[in-house]
């Protein structure tokens, strides 16, 4: 088949993890594909997928070839793979708007980004970049906050006819004004915050569902996590995670039995703890009570590499989007936003979202 053609705005640790992850799987069968929620959407495989553009602002990935920037600095995520071959792909200057937090500056390189001083590519030169590509899907993997950038790179994508990936919470397809404009161009889009493939926000949803399901009352509930890369250094800025705290709470208040009250739920980034690099730990903890009114609570802590735990899902989004694109759907893509996504317009309980995107894989109608 075709290879699916995409771009992508930000080389860091994510883009790290799927374009790793696309020479990975090459050399596999679905026999011995460990870790992938579909080997096959579509009759698209994970390596069937082609990066033809890509954006950023740091001045050690920016005119360097693809293959070269998604090691560079300060990306610290698990190199899996480390032959990659050359893409033939120069990772362009992007607009940097609000996508880099000011106190940011006061860091270590290595933690860092370090700004390119290569003139910004405007609205005009990325739109042409796009068509002049071919890219199909556009992914978003900016900083959380970049709200102004993503919505720069929201106006190339419909300009240029390009469905749209989401992958951080800004909201786009869970807002009808932009949903609309998607719908209206006929072009796909799913969004809105990418949920991990087995994260800190699908386990406490499974839980949340499980206490539901078992009759147990949750009374209160939180979720901390620490982690070292510049996702976490970026979140240090408490202005820059409304947003972020917002789709992982909405997450976890959608499967309860009873929505708790805002002082009994506190779920978002907690801390940066630099040595832990791109490994991400959550706590979690449930108070609630059982048969009798008697009391009960439960701890868990989650530790995973944060980046192939984010690309293991946006692999499966791109083959989706794909999808649409070849039967002519435009507009948001319900059913697989609400099974990759933390804040999709419509949200499912996982066991239904699953079962939707399964039936999306097969043509049948999108909800």
């Amino acid at each position: 088949m075709d290879k699916i053609k995409i771009a992508i705005i930000g080389i860091g640790n994510c883009a790290s993890s799927l374009i790793q992850g696309m020479e990975y799987y090459k050399n596999k069968d679905g026999k011995d594909a460990i870790g992938l929620m579909h080997w096959d959407i579509g009759g698209y495989k994970p390596f069937d997928i082609e990066v033809v553009a890509a954006f950023d602002i740091d001045k050690r990935k920016v005119g360097k070839d693809l293959s070269e920037a998604i090691f560079a600095l300060p990306n610290c995520t698990k190199v899996f793979c480390k032959d990659v071959t050359k893409k033939n792909v120069e990772v362009k200057m992007g607009m940097v708007l609000d996508g880099f937090s000011e106190h940011m500056k006061d860091y270590d390189e290595k933690q860092t980004f370090v700004l390119s001083d290569e003139k910004e590519s405007t609205k005009e030169e990325t739109i042409k970049i796009l068509k002049e590509s071919g890219a199909e899907i556009l992914l978003n993997y900016l900083p959380v906050g970049s709200e102004k950038a993503t919505r720069f790179y929201v106006e190339c994508a419909l300009e240029a006819n390009t469905a749209f990936v989401n992958n951080i919470p800004v909201f786009i397809a869970s807002v009808p004004e932009w949903a609309d404009r998607f719908k209206e161009k006929n072009i796909p889009i799913i969004g809105d915050d990418i949920k991990a493939q087995l994260g800190a926000t699908i386990t406490h949803r499974v839980l949340s569902d499980l206490f539901k399901k078992r009759g147990v009352k949750l009374e209160r509930t939180y979720q901390l996590n620490t982690g070292g890369n510049t996702d976490f250094l970026n979140m240090l800025n408490r202005n820059r995670v409304a947003s972020k705290k917002e789709s992982k709470t909405e997450a976890v208040q959608s499967v309860l039995a009873e929505r708790l009250e805002a002082e009994n739920i506190h779920i978002g980034p907690s801390d940066h703890v630099a040595w832990q690099k791109d490994n991400k730990i959550a706590f979690i903890r449930m108070e609630g009570k059982l048969f009798g009114d008697v009391p009960m609570n439960m701890e868990l802590r989650l530790s995973v590499e944060d980046s192939p735990n984010s690309a293991g899902v946006g692999i499966d989004a791109i083959r989706c989007c794909k999808l649409a694109l070849d039967r002519g759907k435009g507009g948001i893509l319900y059913s697989p936003s609400a099974y990759f996504m933390k804040h999709p317009p419509k949200q499912y309980p996982d066991d239904e979202a699953y079962q939707l995107v399964k039936d999306f894989i097969e043509g049948k109608k999108d909800n």
